[in-house]
C-alpha cells in the first residue's frame, strides 16, 4: 500500500452505503451492537481515524484534511461520526456537500468559537498529548475511561483491547492536529448544510445536549435533534438499541434504508 493511500475500511452488510468514523482513542472496531443493527440494511464502511489503528501515519491531518480524505476514499454516501469522528465528518460535509447524502453526528460539536477558550483547550490537548507519551497507551486508556463522561459505559463498551492497538505517538499527534482546540470552528458554516442531518446526544451529557441543540438551530429545518435519556457521552454504546432505532428511522425517512 502506498504511504499516500488512506487505509481501506472494514465493510459489513449490504444496501445503501453508510460511512462510520469513531471517536478519539478508539478504532474502527469500537461500534458495538449498533453495527449489527445498521448492517442489516446498509453497507457499513468503518474507517480508522487519522492517528488511530491502521491510519497511524496519517496523524498529521487536521479535521478538515481528514474529512477530505474520507470523502475521497468513500464517495457519495451517508456519513456517521461519533465525537471526534463527528467533527471530522462535519468538516467533510461543509466542504464536500455533494458527496454527503445524509449526516449523523453522535455527541459532536462544531468547535469552540471563542478564541481564548479555544487556546485553553489547545493547551489542554497538548498536556494530554504529553501525558500519553509519558505513561503509554494502556495507562492512558484507563485514565481516559475514568473520566466522568465515560463512567456510565458498561465494561464491554470500553473496548480496552481494541484501544491498545493504537500508539502513543499516533494518539498524541491526533490530539495536536485534530483536537477540539486545533479545530477551525464551523458554527458560521452550519447554514450551508442542505442534506438531512441528525444530531444525537446522551441526556446525561449536558454539555453535548446543548451543543446538539445549538447545531440544530444553526443548520435549520433539515436538522433533527434527538436526545437519548439516561446515558452519557457514548449513547450508541450505553443504549445501543435506542440509539440504533433513532438512526435507522432517520436513514429510512431519508430514503437510505
Amino acid at each position: 500500500m502506498s504511504p499516500n493511500t488512506y487505509p481501506k475500511p472494514s465493510v459489513t452488510g449490504t444496501g445503501a452505503r453508510v460511512v462510520l468514523l469513531h471517536g478519539f482513542a478508539q478504532n474502527r472496531n469500537c461500534w458495538g451492537p449498533m453495527l449489527e443493527e445498521l448492517s442489516a440494511a446498509h453497507e457499513c464502511w468503518r474507517f480508522d481515524a487519522p492517528g488511530h489503528g491502521s491510519a497511524e501515519h496519517f496523524a498529521a491531518l487536521t479535521c478538515t484534511q481528514a474529512g477530505s480524505e474520507l470523502i475521497t476514499s468513500s464517495g457519495v454516501a451517508a456519513y456517521l461520526g461519533y465525537s471526534m469522528g463527528g467533527r471530522m465528518l462535519l468538516a467533510a460535509a461543509v466542504d464536500h456537500p455533494e458527496s454527503v447524502r445524509a449526516l449523523v453526528l453522535l455527541s459532536a460539536t462544531a468547535g469552540i468559537p471563542d478564541h481564548s477558550e479555544r487556546a485553553d483547550r489547545r493547551a489542554q490537548d497538548e498536556r494530554r498529548a504529553l501525558r500519553i507519551t509519558e505513561i503509554g497507551v494502556e495507562s492512558f486508556v484507563e485514565e481516559w475511561l475514568a473520566m466522568p463522561m465515560f463512567r456510565s459505559l458498561p465494561a464491554w463498551a470500553g473496548f480496552r483491547e481494541q484501544r491498545l492497538g493504537n500508539t502513543a505517538l499516533g494518539l498524541a499527534a491526533s490530539l495536536r492536529n485534530a483536537g477540539t482546540g486545533s479545530m477551525e470552528p464551523l458554527w458560521n458554516r452550519l447554514g450551508e448544510l442542505t442534506m438531512p442531518v441528525l444530531c444525537v446526544a446522551g441526556g446525561s451529557d449536558t454539555a453535548y445536549v446543548e451543543r446538539a441543540h445549538e447545531m440544530g438551530e444553526g443548520i435549520g429545518s433539515n436538522c433533527t435533534v434527538r436526545i437519548i435519556e439516561g446515558v452519557g457521552h457514548a449513547p450508541h454504546l450505553e443504549a445501543p438499541e435506542a440509539t440504533s432505532l433513532v438512526v435507522r428511522r432517520f436513514l429510512a425517512q431519508n430514503a437510505l434504508d
